[in-house]
């Protein structure tokens, strides 16, 4: 039995190949059937953010999981498997766990040692839970991966710089911009990813913050929380034509932005520059917006290079990152094994009290003549002749788990118990 992780992300695939595989959130329950329903997947963890749809598993055997979880992504994206096969990666086992942490703690993420994922990892871990297709083993894993993430960012400095990839966001608007100072700005969009943007906003000295949302009353919460404005989004034209900067973040499957709206929107005042951000995924504004003139159109990608340079600056976090996630894969391993030698060790001992209790009632009318006392002396006694009995046998399972010796000791304890 294995742990494997299939997916695409930022670093294998481009953003239309991302966008298609994305999972949307109404979504994700029935995904997360429809995976564990295949023949070869037995439990299953989805995670789809704005840079990454991953699906973890414990599989029988790697080839059939795969199998299913490529045909899980041709069917979600339209796309065929000799479409998919560039951008589509597969690592198991102790890889697959490396994986997991690395994502845990910002590692793997577009903007290094961004905290956003670590809430977006416990959130798919808790709908697996909550839909009980996580179980014994990807809950021990998941567990541990939120461990990972809090330990990496508390003893090194991988997320002293920018936290989020909304306040990266921000930080990249105003570097382009030279600064905030004076400008209207829109934030489309009202979930986890639109507070931030707002939250950083905040800070940066924007004239005007207007934040727009589907939900009304979400965007209402939020606006109070920063000092915004809100504005319904069927007044979005309004919006850009009075906007010097758009932040975009929505949960929408197609663009809300495209260049039909903009081009009519600018034809009053097609000379006034405007910066688009769109941290979306799939994403909210057409491709083609950035040919219009004036008009500057930056993506996730464009924020991921310009989050290089941070990254660079924090090579030696980093270094200290994998460090400690080379030790939690080990814990994990060390774990797993032991894990894997308790049910015969319970087995074990459940077969010896059998046996001992079968003795008690056996000789109960030869013991008959005793006091309570005795009787709690003989039977705390038996007890503890088990316990000692086993504790050898027990301890040598459990520390050679895992290995061909460990293998030939469960063998043998099977035989000489008839353990099936």
């Amino acid at each position: 039995m294995s742990i494997v992780v299939l997916g695409v992300n930022h670093r294998s695939a481009p953003l239309d190949v991302i966008e298609r595989v994305a999972v949307a959130e109404e979504s994700l329950t029935k995904a997360l059937h429809s995976l564990v329903s295949r023949d070869n997947v037995r439990e299953t963890v989805l995670l789809s953010t704005c840079n990454r749809t991953e699906v973890y598993v414990v599989a029988e055997k790697f080839h059939g999981a795969y199998a299913d979880v490529r045909d899980y992504f041709c069917e979600l994206s339209g796309l065929t498997p000799d479409e998919l096969h560039p951008h589509f990666y597969s690592q198991h086992d102790e890889a697959a766990v490396s994986h997991l942490f690395e994502v845990a703690s910002g590692l793997d993420s577009a903007v290094i040692g961004e905290t956003e994922i670590l809430g977006q990892v416990r959130d798919a871990w808790d709908l697996a839970r909550v839909e009980q297709t996580s179980r014994t083993t990807l809950n021990m894993l998941f567990r541990q991966a939120l461990e990972v993430g809090k330990r990496a960012r508390n003893e090194t400095g991988i997320s002293k710089s920018t936290t989020s990839i909304s306040h990266a966001a921000v930080e990249m608007a105003k570097e382009l911009l030279g600064t905030m100072q004076g400008k209207s700005v829109l934030v489309v969009g009202a979930g986890d990813m639109g507070a931030g943007i707002a939250r950083a906003l905040s800070s940066a000295g924007a004239a005007s913050v207007t934040v727009m949302n589907r939900n009304t009353e979400r965007a209402e919460q939020l606006a109070a929380t920063v000092g915004a404005v809100v504005s319904p989004i069927s007044e979005l034209a309004n919006a850009l034509g009075i906007a010097d900067v758009v932040l975009t973040c929505t949960g929408a499957t197609e663009p809300i932005i495209t260049a039909e709206l903009v081009n009519s929107v600018r034809a009053t005042s097609p000379q006034s520059p405007l910066l688009i951000v769109d941290i979306a995924m799939p994403r909210d504004v057409e491709h083609s917006v950035s040919e219009i003139a004036h008009v500057t159109l930056r993506d996730l990608y464009d924020l991921r290079d310009w989050a290089q340079v941070g990254i660079n600056a924090r090579n030696n976090e980093a270094d200290a990152v994998r460090t400690i996630i080379g030790e939690e894969v080990e814990r994990f391993t060390q774990e797993s094994i032991a894990r894997q030698a308790a049910p015969l060790v319970a087995e074990l001992h459940e077969r010896a009290e059998n046996i001992r209790r079968a003795e008690m009632e056996r000789f109960a009318a030869r013991m008959s003549g005793l006091t309570p006392e005795q009787r709690e002396l003989v039977e705390t006694m038996s007890k503890s002749v088990v316990a000692k009995l086993l504790h050898t046998p027990s301890i040598q399972l459990k520390n050679s788990a895992g290995t061909p010796q460990g293998e030939r000791i469960a063998a043998a304890l099977r035989d000489l118990f008839d353990i099936e």
